[in-house]
């Protein structure tokens, strides 16, 4: 029987349900898995404070949907919702989806996209990174908070001051390829290339992590490696970064 893999997604995101089931293609291809694939959205169009808040006050209408469909894992694909809503809250959010579903009878693990960055680095071992993300400056520096409260450093950040979620989606994952060149890499162990599931990236981890000699991770990158140790499956997809080489 399919692996049901089930996310909750803000309404306006169209990188998730792209690069999350490409690598999940990638792992059937090589290990002969097979997975079904299923959303539920939560209103937002603008990436702004309040509008995360309201976007994430539906986040338990959305588990409860996808605990009808009998998923075997959620992910809750939207980074910043979280780490605006104060440190530790990918915790508190976790909990509460997973009783939301258990109480439906469809118990499920939930694997945040912002609970799966933090513990993708740490797998990897890193305490001293650099990251970009299409916020504003502000929610950039939220961001940026809330992982140092980890117990990691971010030595270098870049924000592109985009707030339109769809034009988030619409970037080039290429422009990557440049836009890291204005990261300061001295020191660093480990790069985010995209600290948001919105800004796709997924084409560009593997030129960037070849180009740059350092580990490099996306914030889908490190939810499709929380979901698979979920799943108790093998963490490896090919050409998608050192953290789904299959050694973490």
């Amino acid at each position: 029987m399919p692996i049901r893999i089930g996310q909750i997604v803000p309404s306006s995101n169209t990188t998730m349900e792209t690069e999350i089931p490409a690598m999940l293609r990638r792992f059937e291809a090589r290990t002969g898995h097979s997975f079904t694939f299923h959303s539920s959205r939560m209103r937002m169009k603008k990436v702004t404070k309040e509008e995360l808040a309201a976007m994430d006050a539906e986040s338990e209408r959305c588990a409860l949907e996808l605990s009808d469909a009998r998923v075997d894992v959620m992910g809750y694909a939207c980074l910043v919702a979280i780490m605006s809503a104060g440190h530790g809250y990918h915790r508190t959010s976790r909990t509460r989806l997973e009783a939301r579903a258990a109480e439906n009878g469809g118990a499920a693990p939930v694997v945040t996209s912002a609970g799966a960055l933090i513990e993708g680095l740490q797998a990897l071992n890193a305490r001293r990174i650099g990251l970009i993300a299409p916020y504003s400056p502000a929610l950039t520096e939220l961001v940026v908070q809330y992982i140092e409260a980890e117990g990691l450093t971010v030595s270098s950040h870049i924000a592109l001051n985009v707030t339109d979620n769809l034009e988030v989606g619409a970037r080039d994952p290429l422009a990557l390829l440049d836009i890291v060149d204005g990261l300061d890499l001295t020191g660093l162990d480990a790069v985010v290339l995209s600290a948001c599931v919105q800004m796709p990236s997924l084409a560009a981890i593997q030129p960037v992590q070849d180009r740059i000699g350092l580990p490099v991770v996306s914030a889908a990158v490190c939810t499709m490696f929380g979901m698979l140790k979920a799943l108790g499956l093998e963490t490896s997809v090919p050409d998608a970064g050192a953290l789904l080489s299959g050694r973490y």
